[in-house]
């Protein structure tokens, strides 16, 4: 009897054993996992992110990517609730995203504007919000520069009186008619940061009168700049182009509608590759239709993709790109080596390059994250 509880005794002391180990260890893996640092991925462009694994300390992090820019509030925050880290490109980060994440220390917006990021929130809560301002400054001054000259020597209309004229067997130019040269024209630029500057620069050697409105540069940034600036309604009054390079914020929101459109030159241009809200584009297509201004360049729009029934679509004053000023090969590497540089960064315990929220400081001496 006596051996027979003995037996009973090392089989169910070997039996708890066995658990409480197999406990431990599951402990351990939950401890290691918790220790590391979770990044999520809520929507891209790259194809996938073999190259920026190649490039991370995969022991130190957990790795999520998804394709959440259409998703509902509770699937985003189902995906990244737990998150360390969060890089967005689209998707909507609302308050009550924000609110909902239990772990996060910083949102990477994976471009220049960071509109889709409730800022208030972030910074209550104590989040960093991060933008990659400089991996595309020159592919959209480039596309300014491409919009004005295709809106104002109506390229794609050559192309419609090129056929008709190859149809008939004769030239026919009079719906080309007027073009005006660039030349001693005047050229309003309205915001001259990282991407209105470069326009400047590249325009200066067309001929024109070049004139700037930025009440937030500095004195020593319009000296080096070489410039003065001008009040908003003398660009409106005096430009026979006037290019868009402002971020979007609440000075900003509609900047441009029925009233400033109405203060142009009939035969002035409007080109508009910053943020899509900036311009009214209903009051546009009616300044286009009506004749106020002679046309217009756009590359942004309030709503992406626009929707079908956009005024503009039926609109040959009004030339339209699919916003991709920002795109070439170069700059789809260089924004994927930048977030690359700030994952690293915060694995690193530093803060991003850029930080939007600035106010976020005050949080996190306060006592926040």
């Amino acid at each position: 009897m006596d051996k027979w509880l003995d037996t009973i005794r090392g089989k169910a002391y070997h039996a708890v054993s066995c658990f409480i180990g197999h406990m431990n260890i599951i402990r351990r893996k939950e401890s290691t996992l918790a220790d590391k640092i979770k990044i999520v991925i809520t929507d891209h462009l790259e194809p996938d992110f073999e190259w920026e694994l190649e490039r991370l300390p995969r022991d130190k992090i957990i790795f999520e990517t998804y394709q959440l820019k259409h998703a509902s509030e509770d699937d985003l925050i189902e995906k990244i609730k737990d998150a360390d880290l969060v890089v967005v490109n689209m998707a909507p980060m609302t308050e009550r995203v924000i609110e909902s994440l239990e772990r996060c220390k910083t949102i990477i917006r994976h471009g220049i504007g960071y509109d889709n990021v409730d800022l208030d929130a972030a910074t209550k809560k104590g989040i960093r919000v991060a933008n990659i301002p400089d991996y595309c400054p020159d592919e959209v001054a480039e596309h300014a520069i491409e919009l004005i000259f295709a809106a104002t020597r109506k390229v794609f209309l050559m192309r419609d009186i090129l056929v008709d004229s190859s149809r008939e067997g004769r030239w026919d130019f009079e719906p080309i008619y007027p073009i005006y040269s660039l030349k001693g024209k005047t050229l309003g630029i309205v915001g001259c940061g990282r991407i209105g500057s470069r326009v400047l620069k590249k325009m200066s050697g067309f001929e024109m009168n070049i004139i700037v409105c930025d009440p937030y540069l500095s004195d020593e940034r319009k000296k080096e700049l070489g410039i003065e600036v001008a009040p908003f309604e003398q660009v409106l009054r005096e430009a026979d182009v006037i290019t868009m390079h402002t971020p979007l914020t609440d000075e900003t929101r509609g900047m441009i509608g029925e009233t400033e459109l109405r203060a142009m030159k009939e035969t002035a241009f409007l080109i508009n590759t910053s943020r899509g809200p900036v311009v009214d584009l209903v009051a546009l297509a009616k300044a286009l239709r009506e004749g106020w201004i002679a046309g217009a360049g756009i590359d942004v729009y309030e709503q992406e993709p626009p929707p079908l029934d956009m005024e503009l679509f039926q609109l040959g004053s009004a030339v339209l790109t699919p916003h991709l000023g920002w795109y070439s090969e170069e700059s789809n590497w260089s924004i994927r080596e930048k977030i690359l540089e700030d994952m690293l960064r915060f694995i690193d315990g530093k803060p991003p390059r850029f930080v939007v929220n600035k106010g976020v400081e005050d949080v996190l001496k306060q006592g926040g994250r």
